[in-house]
C-alpha cells in the first residue's frame, strides 16, 4: 500500500464514521484500486466540522472509479468533466468528485500544464495551502490513515495559511489562489504567512486572467463570513482589491485641508459590514453595507468654512449599483433592492433633521416597502463614531424615527403596499383607456394618502378620485 514520506515517520489514524466514505471504501478494495479523502473534507473533519462536498484521489483512472462507484449506488447522474480529468457525483445530501493522482510541470513559453499520473504526493503538492494538502486512506487496510506530507496539521495548529511550494508558484498555477488565500483567512480565522502574503501582492494583477464567475463566487464567500473586514482589509493592503473591486478600494484615503479631515470611507464601510454582519446573514444586505457610501470619491468637494461634502452620494451611489452588478457578475434579480437600500441609508436621518412629521415618514415607509427594516438596521450599523455622546445621539434620533414608523404603520398600513384603487377600476369610473392619464390619477391619490390628506381606505380613495379627476385630465366643468 502507498506511504507518505512524512507517515512512514508518524503514523496517525483518523477516526472516520462516514459510512458513504466506507462504502467508496469497500468498492475500492474490490477494483484493487487505493483512494484517498482530501482537501477540505480532511481540514474540515479535523476541525471538528462537516462539510458535503467530498473530493477523493485515485491512483489510477478516476473518471472510470467515479463510474463504477455510480453503478454500485445506482445512480445514472455521473457527470464527467473530461477536459479536467473529474467525475461528479450528486447524491442526496453529498457531492463526490473523482480525480487521478497527478502532477503538473510547465514550460516557459506556454500556461497550459503538461499533465501526467503522478503519486499521492504529486498530487498534494499542486493543492493550495498546506491545510488543504492532507489526504486520508479509504481502503480497508488502513482505512482512516492519515497523510500529511505537507505538515497541514502544523499549520492547522498554528493558525496559517501556507503553500505546499513556493507560493510564486502555487498561484502561477491557478492565480485565483490569491483570492483563496484571503477567503480562508476569514472563514477560518488564520493568517496568512508573510512569503504567501507578498506573492499575493506582487502577482495580484494575475486574477485578471480568471474568469468574473470564479473571483465573485470567492467575493461572496468573503462577504459571507462572519468578519468580511479581515479579508477586505488584507486585499486592500495587498493591491488585491484594487484589481478585484476598484471602487471599493478607492474608498481608502484621508484627505486634509485647513484644520478639516475626512474619515477613511473604506474603513468606515468595513466596520459597517462588520456591525450587518453581526446582526445578518442577508448577503445582500451586506452588499448594500458595502456599496451605501461607493459614490463619496466621486462627490468629495471642500466647502470653506464647512469642510468636507459628499453632496448627492447616496443618489449617484445608487445609480453605481446596476454597472457593478453587470460587471462582477452580480445575479441581477438582487440589485433593484441593494439600489434601493443604497438610495434611501440617509432618508432616516434626514427625518431627524427636518422633523419627524407623519406624512415624511409615510413616504419613507413607501419607497421602502417591505425592505424597511433591512434599511434600519444599515442606518444603526452605519454609527461608527468614536464619540459616545454622539453615538448614543444618533441611535435616539434612530429609535424616534422607529416609534414613529410604528405609529403611522398602524394607521396607514404602508409597509406591503397595494394601492385602494387598481387601474382597471379607475378606468373604469373615469371612462379611459390605458394610458399615462391612468397612471396620474394613481399617482393623485398615492400623494394624497402620503400627504394625510385622505386614509388608505378604499372608499376614501374613490370620493378623492372623483373630486379631483376632472381637474387632473384637463376635463372642463
Amino acid at each position: 500500500m502507498y506511504k507518505s514520506r512524512i507517515c512512514e515517520r508518524v503514523l496517525q489514524h483518523i477516526d472516520i464514521q462516514d459510512q458513504l466514505l466506507k462504502r467508496v471504501g469497500e468498492i475500492a478494495d474490490r477494483d484493487s484500486t487505493q483512494v484517498f479523502v482530501v482537501g477540505g473534507f480532511v481540514r474540515d473533519l479535523l476541525l471538528g466540522k462537516q462539510i458535503k462536498d467530498i473530493d477523493i484521489v485515485v491512483l489510477g483512472d478516476g473518471i472510470g472509479f467515479g463510474h463504477h462507484v455510480a453503478h454500485e449506488f445506482g445512480r445514472s447522474n455521473l457527470v464527467v468533466f473530461e477536459n479536467f480529468g473529474t467525475a461528479m457525483l450528486q447524491l442526496d445530501d453529498s457531492k463526490l468528485e473523482f480525480v487521478g493522482a497527478r502532477k503538473e510541470s510547465y514550460s516557459k513559453f506556454s500556461r497550459k500544464p503538461k499533465v501526467e499520473g503522478g503519486t499521492l504526493d504529486d498530487d498534494l503538492s499542486r493543492r493550495d495551502f498546506t491545510v488543504n494538502a492532507m489526504a486520508v486512506s479509504l481502503n480497508a487496510a488502513d482505512f482512516g490513515r492519515l497523510v500529511d506530507p505537507f505538515q497541514g496539521q502544523e499549520a492547522m495548529r498554528e493558525k496559517i495559511l501556507r503553500t505546499p511550494l513556493d507560493p510564486t508558484a502555487t498561484f502561477d498555477d491557478d492565480p485565483l489562489r490569491i483570492m483563496r488565500a484571503f477567503r480562508f483567512s476569514c472563514q477560518l480565522g488564520f493568517e496568512i504567512e508573510p512569503s504567501v502574503l507578498a506573492a499575493a501582492t506582487s502577482m495580484a494583477s494575475r486574477l485578471k486572467i480568471v474568469s468574473q464567475e470564479r473571483i465573485t463566487d470567492e467575493f461572496m464567500k468573503i462577504l459571507a463570513s462572519r468578519r468580511p473586514s479581515i479579508s477586505l482589509q488584507l486585499m486592500h493592503e495587498a493591491g488585491v482589491l484594487k484589481v478585484v473591486f476598484p471602487e471599493v478600494a478607492h474608498l481608502g484615503g484621508v484627505d486634509q485641508r485647513q484644520d478639516f479631515h475626512h474619515k477613511d470611507v473604506f474603513q468606515h464601510t468595513i466596520r459597517v459590514l462588520d456591525n450587518v454582519a453581526e446582526v445578518s446573514e442577508n448577503l445582500w444586505l451586506r452588499m448594500a453595507a458595502l456599496l451605501h457610501d461607493i459614490a463619496k470619491p466621486r462627490t468629495k468637494a471642500f466647502q470653506e468654512g464647512v469642510g468636507w461634502t459628499f453632496h448627492g452620494h447616496e443618489e449617484i451611489g445608487a445609480r453605481m449599483v446596476k454597472p457593478i452588478f453587470r460587471r462582477m457578475r452580480f445575479p441581477l434579480d438582487h440589485q433593484p433592492y441593494v439600489e434601493k437600500i443604497v438610495r434611501l441609508h440617509l432618508r432616516p436621518m434626514a427625518l431627524v433633521d427636518e422633523g419627524v412629521t407623519d406624512s415624511a415618514v409615510r413616504r419613507l415607509l413607501f419607497e421602502a416597502g417591505p425592505d424597511i427594516d433591512d434599511l434600519m438596521m444599515l442606518c444603526r450599523a452605519d454609527i461608527t463614531s468614536k464619540n459616545p455622546r454622539l453615538v448614543e445621539q444618533v441611535r435616539k434620533n434612530y429609535e424616534l424615527v422607529a416609534k414613529k414608523m410604528v405609529e403611522v404603520e398602524g394607521k396607514d398600513r404602508l409597509r406591503n403596499w397595494q394601492p385602494p384603487l387598481r387601474g382597471d377600476e379607475i378606468m373604469q369610473v373615469c371612462g379611459l383607456e390605458p394610458g399615462p392619464p391612468v397612471g396620474r390619477l394613481k399617482s393623485a391619490i398615492t400623494d394624497a394618502i402620503l400627504d394625510g390628506l385622505i386614509p388608505n381606505e378604499h372608499d376614501a380613495a374613490l370620493a378623492y378620485l372623483l373630486s379631483v379627476k376632472d381637474k387632473i385630465l384637463g376635463v372642463n366643468s
